[in-house]
C-alpha cells in the first residue's frame, strides 16, 4: 500500500428493498455530494442503469452502505447489502467496499429537519442524504484499502 491519497471518484449507495439512494465524490475524494435516488426495477434494468451512472459520473469504485445493529453486528439487512455489493461487482467490474451506515439515514432527516424541509421534500432526498452521509465518512477515514479486502471475504 503506498502513501499517496487515492484518486478517482466513488459512488456511495444506500441500499433498501424498494429505492437506492446514491451519492458521488470529486475524483480528489474530498467530498460527498447527494446524487439521486433509483426505484428498484429488477436486475436487468437496474443493471443497465447502475453501468450508465457510472460511466456518467466516471466511478472508479462502489462505496455500499452496510446497515450494522447498535452492537456493530450484523443482521439480515447486512447480508442483503453483502449480496447487492456482490451483484454490482459482477455487473460493474469495479472494486466494491462496505462502509458503516448506522445512523445515516437518521443524521440526513435530522439535518434535513434543521434546515426546514418539509416532511415531503425530506422523504424525496433522504435516500441520497444518507448515501452522502456514509460516503463522506469513508473519505474522512482515508478511503481505507484494508475495509475491501476484509468486508469482500464477508
Amino acid at each position: 500500500m503506498s502513501d499517496a491519497k487515492p484518486r478517482g471518484r466513488l459512488l456511495g449507495i444506500d441500499t433498501g428493498t424498494v429505492r437506492v439512494g446514491l451519492a458521488v465524490c470529486d475524483a480528489d475524494r474530498i467530498i460527498a455530494s447527494p446524487l439521486e435516488i433509483r426505484e428498484r426495477s429488477g436486475s436487468e434494468r437496474d443493471a443497465a442503469y447502475f453501468r450508465a451512472v457510472i460511466a456518467r459520473e466516471q466511478v472508479v469504485g462502489l462505496v455500499v452502505g452496510l446497515p450494522l445493529h447498535t452492537s456493530g453486528n450484523e443482521g439480515k439487512k447486512s447480508g442483503e447489502a453483502r449480496q447487492f455489493g456482490k451483484w454490482l461487482q459482477e455487473i460493474s467490474g469495479l472494486p466494491v467496499v462496505f462502509a458503516d451506515e448506522r445512523f445515516s439515514t437518521a443524521f440526513a432527516d435530522s439535518l434535513m429537519w434543521e434546515a426546514g424541509l418539509t416532511h415531503k421534500k425530506r422523504k424525496a432526498r433522504r435516500d441520497a442524504v444518507a448515501a452522502q452521509i456514509m460516503l463522506q465518512a469513508f473519505i474522512e477515514a482515508g478511503c481505507p484499502e484494508e475495509v475491501l479486502v476484509k468486508t469482500l471475504e464477508g
